[in-house]
């Protein structure tokens, strides 16, 4: 049975393409979805899961990381003082406007810190050392600047809100989910550039639990102490920066409605080219039934079938979009395929093929077998 399923399926070798193009565009179209979604909620909290901090604490009903609201830095001693708590810090995460060589303006969110090496942050460094921040008006600058500020090299300087800084250093990796690129410089200068917002003031306090300690113990005393404060763990923080822009942007339902389209393309262009098969061959599927064989076993046969496209067509999807991940990649679109993403996309291409192939059961259950002795 298994022979007759192949012999049919390559009966029609320009149907038999378009049937795995069909299912390849599919996978494809699922890959680039889900992949550029996975990618850009991973760099909605980018920094919250490479730093080395337990406990968030930020101004009440802040959405996420990047939007930031300035409270007293004065609270720190109230974190750092809660039992269990190794060490806390003020960090600033602020938006800042950077008026570019050719007069061009672009924004860019400044993350400022007294000690960045102790909260491994920035966790990629290129060139350049961020120690050397607290020595002046300095810079760190991730590479992904180019692509909205242009090309630039250490020993450059660009104005940030107003201040002239020196790019001292370059980094990797450290991009935000609205394509501002992220810059590093020290806790005081980041403070002085926005005075009337940010002096005496912080955005975040960031807490290092202590070995052994209980991480929610901590937190539950740190929100005792800071009743109009809200607490994070460094996971709650991480899923609650990318659920709003899930949330505010609809982007989970533009790739849900993207995802159906795919899938729909797909059960389509099966469910046909199987059905136009099994129509034409109906006299051999008819002359099986006549020496004997059962209806499920014919099913075998374009279950098969649907089996050998969904694997070729998954193959094929599945090489274009590894093709396209370096190519997304120069334009700063990170398209992750994991392990998981690709069992869940075969498992899936798999049920939607058989799905598809049941529209050919209906006509083989009410095929006469008595057509092959017909003139």
């Amino acid at each position: 049975m298994v022979d007759l399923a192949i012999k049919i399926l390559l009966d029609d070798k320009a149907r038999f393409l378009t049937t795995v193009t069909g299912v390849g565009f599919a996978v494809a179209l699922v890959y680039v979805q889900v992949g550029l979604f996975v990618g850009l909620l991973a760099s909605a909290s980018v920094t919250i899961d490479r730093m080395d901090a337990d406990v968030w604490v930020a101004a009440r009903n802040t959405p996420n990381v990047d939007f930031g609201n300035p409270f007293p830095e004065t609270l720190v001693q109230r974190v750092r003082s809660a039992p269990g708590v190794e060490r806390a810090d003020n960090l600033i995460v602020w938006f800042a406007t950077v008026a570019l060589p050719g007069g061009a303006k672009e924004s860019a969110v400044i993350y400022g810190l007294k000690d960045f090496a102790r909260w491994n942050l920035p966790w990629e460094v290129l060139e350049g050392d961020p120690a050397d921040l607290r020595r002046g008006r300095y810079v760190l600058l991730d590479d992904s600047a180019t692509r909205r500020f242009g090309a630039f090299r250490v020993g450059d300087r660009r104005e940030f809100s107003g201040r002239r800084l020196k790019v001292i250093g370059r980094t990797a990796g450290a991009r935000s989910f609205t394509t501002s690129p992220i810059a590093f410089l020290d806790y005081r200068l980041a403070q002085s550039l926005t005075p009337t917002e940010l002096e005496g003031r912080t955005t975040y306090v960031v807490a290092k639990v202590a070995p052994g300690a209980d991480v929610r113990a901590v937190v539950a005393e740190v929100r005792r102490r800071l009743p109009y404060h809200d607490v994070h763990t460094r996971d709650e923080w991480s899923r609650r920066s990318r659920a709003y822009w899930v949330e505010s942007t609809g982007l989970g339902l533009t790739m849900f409605l993207t995802v159906s389209l795919g899938c729909l393309v797909g059960v389509i262009v099966v469910a046909q080219t199987l059905y136009t098969s099994t129509t034409e061959h109906l006299t051999e599927f008819a002359t099986v039934k006549a020496i004997g064989g059962r209806d499920l076993a014919i099913y075998g046969v374009i279950a098969e079938q649907a089996s050998v496209a969904a694997c070729v067509g998954f193959v094929l999807g599945t090489a274009v979009s590894l093709a396209l991940v370096p190519v997304l990649a120069r334009i700063d679109m990170p398209l992750v395929i994991t392990p998981g993403l690709a069992a869940l996309t075969f498992a899936g291409t798999l049920g939607l093929c058989l799905a598809a192939s049941a529209v050919s059961f209906r006509r083989i259950r009410a095929l006469d077998p008595a057509i092959v002795f017909r003139g």
